[in-house]
């Protein structure tokens, strides 16, 4: 079993994929998006993240995913353009082949990042949205409802990681730790039947990050 899923399975459990493979979107005021795949406490490579690859057509959107943005792809990353300015959004349920879990039935991951928090509408399944714009609170939301309890692990601008347990309405305050780019993560597992790579799995680990910038 690869180190990115055995940590994602870890994690699951936590509802926090902490030292997993994650996808995640970084913009700079107005200009094009930038997706990358990887561990984000570490620097990503100058050539990309091993599994970066696998990172092949995330749909990446402004207003609506049936309108999602060209994408270029570079040595490390893929580079959405954006017309709009404001929060950029993506999911992607293609990058990695669903998995035997430990009891023999199959595994997948779905992705979800934006990229911004000026809005404080949902558009992903599973989106960490902001309780105010521009505010420094969130709520974890799974299809618009609350997740009390999810974990909802921070990466300050300069790495420092920590994860905190949200209240009972999924939401909790971000300590300010200095001006730059934070990343919020999350993950909530759903049992059931799905098709992921064409093959059907038992349950589905989502796994959501956002990114913003702090003056």
């Amino acid at each position: 079993m690869t180190k990115w899923i055995a940590a994602l399975l870890a994690a699951s459990s936590l509802a926090a994929p902490a030292s997993a493979h994650e996808v995640w979107i970084e913009r700079d005021g107005a200009g094009p998006a930038r997706i990358y795949l990887g561990e984000p406490a570490d620097p990503v490579p100058a050539n990309g993240d091993p599994e970066f690859p696998k990172l092949k057509a995330p749909a990446l959107f402004a207003e609506s995913r049936d309108h999602p943005a060209p994408l270029v792809r570079h040595a490390n990353h893929i580079e959405a353009a954006v017309s709009a300015p404001g929060d950029v959004r993506l999911v992607d349920d293609n990058v990695f082949e669903p998995w035997a879990g430990e009891d023999g039935q199959l595994q997948g991951v779905v992705y979800h990042a934006r990229a911004g928090r000026n809005e404080t509408r949902h558009a992903l399944d599973l989106e960490i949205v902001p309780l105010a714009a521009g505010g420094n609170s969130f709520a974890v939301l799974w299809q618009g409802t609350p997740v009390p309890g999810a974990k909802l692990t921070i990466i300050d601008p300069d790495r420092w990681t920590k994860t905190y347990v949200a209240d009972a309405r999924g939401a909790l305050t971000v300590p300010p730790r200095g001006n730059g780019r934070y990343l919020l993560s999350t993950s909530h597992e759903v049992k059931g039947d799905r098709t992921l790579s064409g093959k059907v799995v038992a349950s589905t680990i989502h796994v959501s990050t956002l990114t913003y910038l702090a003056p």
